[in-house]
Order: C-alpha cells, then sequence, then structure tokens
C-alpha cells in the first residue's frame, strides 16, 4: 500500500506554485493528532499519558511547520473556515463556565491550533488533488501499520472484546476509525482511477487491502458511507465522463449478482451476531440518545451547550456528530456544523461536472452519511480533514505562476 504514494501524491494542480513537498508533513502531523487515544490492547502497552504527549505533539508541530511555511500569513478567503473559526469562538464560549472542567478549554486550544494550521495551509487550497493524494498517503501508512499489526499478533488485532473484529495493534485504533481510514481513501482512489490520475497497478495496490481491512472491521457505517459517496459522486460524473458510466453499470451489476449469490453472507456480515433488539437499537446508541435529549437542560445549555467534552454521556459515547454537537455547542453549534455542509454542498452542486467535484461530494456525502452514528463534526477530527480536503477541491484554481510574473522590458517595448 505505500509502495504506491509516489504515482498517488504527485502534484496535480493546474496553476500556480507547486506546493512544497513539508505540506504533505503538515498532513501527515495532522492526521496523526487526530487517530485518538482510545482503542484496544496494543501488544506493546502504550500509556495514556504517551499518546496523548504524541499526538499533541504532532499537532503543535504541524502548526509550527505551517506557520514556517508561510511566514507571511497568506490565506485564500474560505467560508467554511470562517465557519470553523465562529464554531472555535462558540466552543470557548461554552466551555468558559467550566462544567465540563478545564479539559474543556485544553480541548480549545487544541481546536484553535487545529483551525489555525488549516488556515495557514489554505494558501495552498487551487482545486487541485494535490491534498487528495496526501490524504490517501497518510491513511495508508496507517492502515499499514495495521495491517502490520494483523501479522505480528493476530489475536491482538482481532479481540474477543470487540466480537473478533480488526483493532489497531501496534497503535490502539478502535474498527470504526479503520473502517473509515479504509472507506474514504478506497473511495478517492477510485475516483483518481475513473479520472485517469493513476494507474490501475497503483489503485489496486490502495484499493485491495484497504478493502479487505474494511471487510474484517465489520463496520457497517463505514461501508454504507463508502457506497452511497460514491454513488454520489459517480453519479456527477456520468453526464461528461465515460468511465464513469462503465463503472457505475459494472457495479450495478456486481451488487445485483452478490445479493443473489452471497445474501446470506452478506446479512450476516452486516449483522455482525446481534440479536434483533440490538441491531434495532443501533448497537444500544439509541438509548444512550433518548437519555441524552430527556436531560434536563437551562435555556443557557440549550443554545451553547456545556462545553468540549469526550463526546459521551453518562459515561458512554453519544456515537452521533448532531447530538455531541447539541450537547456540548448547543442549538447554535447544531446550527453552524449544517451550515459548514449545506455551504460545501451548495458550492459543489453548483461546480461544473470534474474529477476534483465529484471527489468533493464523495466527502461531504461520506461525513453527512457517517455523522449519523459516528461523532466528530463539532472538534478536531478527521470527519473535519476530510471536510477540508473537500473545500480545498471547491476552491478557485489559483492564477498561473507567469501571469503575475512581469514580461521582460524587451517585450514590453516590443508590443508598445
Amino acid at each position: 500500500m505505500v509502495e504506491v504514494t509516489r504515482d498517488l501524491t504527485h502534484d496535480g494542480s493546474q496553476g500556480g506554485p507547486a506546493t512544497p513537498r513539508a505540506v504533505g508533513a503538515v498532513w501527515a502531523l495532522l492526521i496523526l493528532n487526530t487517530l485518538g487515544s482510545a482503542g484496544a490492547q496494543t501488544v506493546i502497552p502504550l500509556p495514556r499519558s504517551l499518546i496523548q504527549m504524541v499526538t499533541m505533539g504532532s499537532l503543535v508541530s504541524a502548526f509550527a511547520l505551517a506557520l514556517v511555511l508561510n511566514l507571511r500569513l497568506r490565506i485564500r478567503p474560505s467560508a467554511y473556515l470562517f465557519l470553523l473559526t465562529v464554531l472555535l469562538v462558540l466552543s470557548v464560549i461554552s466551555s468558559a463556565h467550566l462544567e465540563s472542567g478545564f479539559g474543556a478549554l485544553f480541548r480549545c486550544f487544541r481546536l484553535a491550533l487545529f483551525v489555525g494550521t488549516l488556515w495557514l495551509l489554505s494558501r495552498w487550497w487551487d482545486g487541485g488533488e494535490t491534498f487528495v493524494r496526501h490524504h490517501i498517503r497518510a491513511y495508508s501508512a496507517v492502515l499499514a501499520s495495521v495491517a502490520a499489526g494483523l501479522v505480528v499478533s493476530p489475536g491482538a488485532a482481532m479481540p474477543e472484546l470487540y466480537g473478533g473484529r480488526l483493532v489497531g495493534a501496534l497503535w490502539p485504533l478502535t474498527p470504526p476509525q479503520i473502517g473509515q481510514y479504509a472507506a474514504v481513501i478506497i473511495g478517492l482512489t477510485v475516483l483518481l482511477l475513473l479520472g485517469g490520475r493513476t494507474t490501475r497497478g497503483s489503485a489496486a495496490a490502495v484499493i485491495v487491502p484497504s478493502f479487505v481491512l474494511l471487510a474484517l472491521t465489520h463496520t457497517r457505517t463505514a461501508t454504507l458511507g463508502l457506497i452511497l459517496g460514491l454513488a454520489l459522486a459517480i453519479g456527477s460524473l456520468v453526464l461528461t465522463s465515460a468511465a464513469a458510466r462503465r463503472f457505475f453499470t459494472r457495479a450495478v451489476l456486481c451488487a445485483a449478482v452478490a445479493a443473489v449469490a452471497l445474501g446470506s453472507l452478506l446479512q450476516a456480515w452486516f449483522l455482525r451476531g446481534q440479536s434483533q433488539e440490538n441491531f434495532s437499537s443501533l448497537t444500544g446508541r439509541a438509548k444512550v440518545w433518548d437519555a441524552l435529549l430527556a436531560a434536563p437542560r437551562t435555556t443557557t445549555e440549550q443554545v451553547f451547550g456545556a462545553g468540549l467534552g469526550d463526546k459521551s454521556f453518562g459515561g458512554l459515547p453519544i456515537d452521533n456528530s448532531w447530538l455531541a454537537v447539541y450537547n456540548e455547542q448547543g442549538l447554535a453549534g447544531v446550527a453552524i456544523v449544517a451550515a459548514i455542509i449545506i455551504v460545501l454542498g451548495g458550492v459543489a452542486l453548483l461546480r461544473p461536472p470534474s474529477l476534483a467535484r465529484a471527489c468533493a461530494i464523495f466527502l461531504i456525502g461520506y461525513c453527512a452519511i457517517a455523522s449519523y452514528t459516528e461523532a466528530g463534526l463539532g472538534d478536531a477530527s478527521p470527519y473535519l480533514l476530510h471536510l477540508t480536503v473537500a473545500a480545498g477541491l471547491l476552491a478557485a484554481p489559483a492564477p498561473a505562476l507567469a501571469a503575475r510574473v512581469p514580461q521582460p522590458a524587451v517585450q514590453r517595448s516590443e508590443v508598445s
């Protein structure tokens, strides 16, 4: 999977100055920061304090490196980053009451560094696929570590605690995390292949192992997000791309055959051995959601929330982005997050058909679908990085460097 990075990380921007290679390092550090510190037991036990030091250190390093690369603080106007900044201000206001403890202010500081780094990187948004390739490269490295853990210790990588689902044995990653990373890079790589931006061999080197890891996680949200997100993205290309039409037709035929021939096997994979009651309550999520909505709140808590926390309620994970935002940033936060999705989706619909637009639609669609059973849209998370890539894809192309460089004096005199 890592061997394909040379092909999939070639700078595909069409105009303006080339993106420095160090920008890829900044992006990888941001992804490392969002890997989190909660997960399964690893082969070599890692203290939580060490994991937090690594993840927070990666964010500080990302901000410092981005600042060095952009000392003149050149940024691009962005409605997406403006809304994230408003969400940050709201988070500080809601956390100032310390209802969630001093940890809420620390999380606000982390979110401030995160958003600040994204502003610094906005200088290199040009509507090209550069950040898509950085995204694929970084998450391919993460999945390579998961695969290595599976080889080194299959028992630790698929523990009974998680029902035999794949987890991170070298770095603590949960099945939903691994499924999310695999689904996102599969979808982006498929779109790059359809757009002729990579070879079949390089694409297969990413898609095949990622699909295997996704299947081993038994993650329904990631699988549905991948299928529906790709359907939306490819649907935006079918009128202008023969390759997209062929792929769509073949995918529908393969899905129909698989549904008939492997129906019982797919159903067993999807149910994961759960009872009907457990499945209908979304693995217990619905009970947490009902309790959260039924909890008494003051008017201030309803509007501004209780401050940034660990995305849990009553000691149980909320696992819903909208309810997590409501709990921590109130109805005002929900409105801002909704505005982010609506603005990005609206801009994508107004853009003419293109590969960049299709990739953006896939990422926006995936995040919108996953938001129902996963938290993360209101704080520094992989989901905000996915949406950042989408925002960069939807940015207007930067003017060509030559258009900004004065012509030689001899040429100007001839024209005059």
